[in-house]
């Protein structure tokens, strides 16, 4: 038996009422704009395209009102689908266009901290882009639905067809994955500078 977010209700009375009231739809796009646009920079390799294709969400969710039904499952999951097509739909016509591979993200998220903060959350960051660009297409993307758009499982779930717990063996192996390309590149980059630290004086 499938069960439905505690303010699932209120979310749907207030898609109904976005659909004719442009406050409630502002309301709508303040509440999703940030999980969308996460996402898509998880996705996207720029800021510019990240933020084109979250406007072009908003875009064609005025225009699919209609075609959102509430029994059929959380508001979000039916946006992230919007989402999620965009990007495909965005990664193929790149692909088809300049004849490349386009599999390395160079963007993440950022709360814009301290310029100290911001130098080692950058090492971090592009250790980390560097593991996740050698993670499957499919385990990318549900890193991204899981950790940017924050989407459960069940939600993911319904978005990509996969079952709810194959959603959750491979984001397990896929996080799994992710740790020990980074323990392992950690103690190999911390075992070449023991090397070039040690020597013998004449």
């Amino acid at each position: 038996m499938t069960t439905s977010p505690p303010d699932f209700p209120a979310e749907a009375a207030l898609v109904a009422q976005a659909a004719r009231s442009p406050a409630a739809f502002v309301q709508l796009y303040r509440r999703y704009y940030p999980r969308i646009y996460n996402y898509m920079r998880y996705r996207c390799d720029d800021r510019a395209t990240a933020e084109d294709l979250t406007a072009q969400v908003f875009e064609r969710l005025l225009s699919k009102f209609g075609a959102y039904h509430p029994e059929r499952g959380p508001f979000s999951a039916w946006l992230f689908a919007i989402a999620r097509n965009l990007v495909i739909g965005h990664r193929r016509a790149i692909q088809r266009r300049l004849g490349i591979s386009i599999d390395t993200l160079r963007a993440w998220p950022s709360n814009q901290p301290g310029p100290e903060e911001a130098a080692i959350q950058q090492e971090d960051q592009a250790q980390l882009l560097a593991a996740v660009g050698r993670l499957g297409e499919r385990e990318r993307d549900l890193l991204a639905l899981k950790f940017a758009a924050r989407l459960t499982n069940r939600e993911i779930s319904a978005i990509t067809g996969l079952s709810e717990s194959n959603v959750g063996v491979i984001l397990h192996r896929a996080i799994y994955r992710l740790r020990d390309d980074l323990a392992n590149r950690e103690a190999s980059g911390s075992s070449e500078s023991g090397k070039e630290g040690s020597y013998e004086e004449d």
